[in-house]
């Protein structure tokens, strides 16, 4: 609860007003009974108008007072919950953003939207409704309680006892849902995963033409959540039938016994309309009180799965008064051993040593799996090795400030990720200060200025979400542009040049020689071509440094290089 009372603070003055206000309605409407008793046995049962008349316009104005108040209490309840929502959703928000690689592959993508957004949203609900109801029910309860003894104590006691019947009923159906509201939030997680794989591969599932395949996987995973839902419904929908039937009782035993006091002279007609009428407000607010209770018993899972990532911690954090700068671009691997899941099993890498002097350029190079993007990743801490040591400028990586460490790192990850807005908004990721010749300087150097002048408004012009208008190539280049922005001490491409042709590889290639001397360039690659004339090159095998040399040397002294060039003949030579 604490983690969750942390975003009510902002919005504390308006669940005041509203809880205020839903006592002051509740006042009111606990003094219509009682006026109406007065109208029945003093107005109407004597046939006096102007008593009428006047009982009637004080009705009448308790009415809309009572009205005015909902209103109000309603307004403040809806700002005082979506702003404890919009809070809630920007502190996790902002968690994800300071999560690992690592804390993402714990929950998963999908996991962390639905968490954001279903999760969130039935605790928003759930507080809009639970402060009102949780205010008015209890004091509502009370004061309907005494008018209710007041009017005739013998019947009140005895309608007690459905009470405790309401109570057993509501927790016997609540126990027997809540398995099934955890079914509902996993389908979902289930279902978002599901549409952003296939959103995502778009372009896979068409050319293998699997649509109708992933259809019948997304109509099993969409059955399946939607079985679940409706058993939960199911259960949920006999709480009010239930609860409707101990309210009808205790109506019906009211009536009958008041009836009764009626004949034998204890008792106005008046004052059993006004029982009636507080019998009525009491079952309610016990039924309203349930129904928040079973709302937040649902709400309980989602608050759970919230919780859960404000309360998880990063892996990689900043350490204190961590170095801020970055010396040069020299990198060293110490003995560095490292795996995604259990340290001791499945090791990605294994017993790495290597040194990159700054301002060389490094190619990496090995077969699928063989452990080169693991390597580079551990440079900039998007993880943290199992064991042994990474360097930046002769610094262990987790001494530095992570952004002062990550801001001297610039990396084009195998996923060439832009976002929606202009060309310049996504250059200005690396340079938020950058100016147009700026931008395209780098554009250049990245061979992206000339198709980016052909478009409609230049480096205006609109990139849609994923770069969905740029060909693989443009995006490729506009990642690579966006990494020189930075001006950073190290540039990392993790096979940022596999849609680009081989003339303009090279020209990227020759531009890095040129304009960046002192950067330490690593560029993973497949192609021997863009690293035939490398300072060194890394061959990687099976997670372990298979080999380090010049094309040349490698060229006499390792087989798997040897293997790859030969594979490449038509391309190299």
């Amino acid at each position: 609860m604490r983690d969750l009372i942390k975003s009510m603070r902002k919005i504390k003055g308006a669940t005041i007003l509203a809880a205020l206000f839903v006592i002051l309605q509740n006042i009111v409407e606990i003094l219509i009974p009682s006026q109406m008793s007065n109208l029945i046995d003093n107005g109407i049962n004597k046939s006096d108008l102007t008593y009428i008349v006047k009982l009637g316009g004080i009705l009448l104005l308790l009415a809309i007072l009572a009205l005015v108040m909902g209103i109000i209490s309603g307004t403040l309840a809806a700002r005082a919950s979506t702003g404890f929502a919009a809070d809630l959703r920007n502190r996790v928000f902002e968690k994800v953003q300071s999560f690992s690689f690592g804390n993402i592959d714990k929950f998963s993508t999908s996991s962390l939207i639905t968490r954001l957004t279903t999760d969130i949203n039935r605790m928003q609900f759930t507080f809009q409704i639970g402060i009102r109801i949780l205010v008015k029910s209890p004091f509502l309860f009370i004061f309907a309680m005494i008018f209710a003894y007041r009017a005739n104590p013998t019947i009140a006691v005895r309608i007690f006892w459905v009470i405790p019947i309401m109570l057993v009923i509501t927790i016997i159906i609540v126990k027997l849902a809540f398995p099934w509201v955890e079914k509902t939030l996993k389908g979902f997680d289930e279902i978002n995963s599901i549409v952003q794989e296939n959103i995502t591969g778009m372009e896979v599932v068409k050319t293998f033409n699997k649509e109708d395949d992933e259809k019948e996987k997304f109509k099993s995973i969409n059955e399946a959540f939607r079985d679940a839902y409706i058993k939960l419904e199911k259960l949920n929908a006999l709480v009010m039938p239930g609860v409707r039937l101990a309210i009808s009782a205790a109506i019906i035993i009211t009536i009958w016994m008041g009836v009764q006091a009626i004949l034998l002279g204890n008792m106005t007609t008046g004052k059993l309309m006004s029982l009636m009428i507080y019998i009525f407000q009491i079952m309610m607010s016990i039924t309203m009180l349930l129904m928040v209770f079973v709302m937040v018993i649902m709400t309980r899972v989602s608050a759970l799965r919230v919780i859960e990532v404000l309360k998880e911690k990063p892996t990689i954090v900043s350490k204190a008064n961590g170095v801020t700068q970055v010396s040069d671009g020299t990198i060293e691997f110490v003995n560095v051993s490292f795996s995604y899941g259990d340290e001791n099993n499945n090791l990605t890498l294994t017993n790495i040593n290597l040194k990159i002097p700054s301002g060389k350029t490094v190619g990496i190079i090995g077969g699928t799996g063989s452990g080169k993007t693991s390597l580079v990743q551990l440079i900039p801490r998007l993880y943290d090795v199992c064991k042994g040591t990474v360097t930046v400028g002769g610094v262990d990586v987790r001494d530095y400030d992570i952004n002062s460490l990550r801001d001297a790192v610039s990396m084009v990850l195998q996923n060439n990720q832009l976002f929606k807005g202009t060309i310049a908004s996504n250059l200005r990721w690396g340079n938020p200060n950058a100016t147009y010749d700026q931008m395209q300087q780098v554009a250049i150097w990245a061979q992206a200025d000339d198709f980016i002048k052909e478009m409609p408004n230049g480096y205006d012009s609109i990139i849609e979400q994923g770069g969905s208008n740029l060909s693989g190539g443009q995006r490729q280049r506009m990642t690579i542009a966006r990494a020189l922005m930075k001006n950073p001490k190290i540039l990392i491409l993790d096979d940022s040049t596999s849609a680009v042709d081989m003339e303009t590889d090279r020209n990227i290639q020759d531009t890095f020689y040129q304009v960046l001397p002192n950067v330490t360039k690593l560029i993973i690659t497949q192609r021997i071509s863009s690293i035939i004339n490398a300072d060194m090159i890394v061959v990687m095998d099976g997670g372990v440094v298979n080999a380090v040399g010049t094309h040349y040397e490698l060229l006499s002294s390792c087989s798997i290089y040897r293997e790859i060039n030969e594979s490449q003949r038509g391309l190299v030579e």
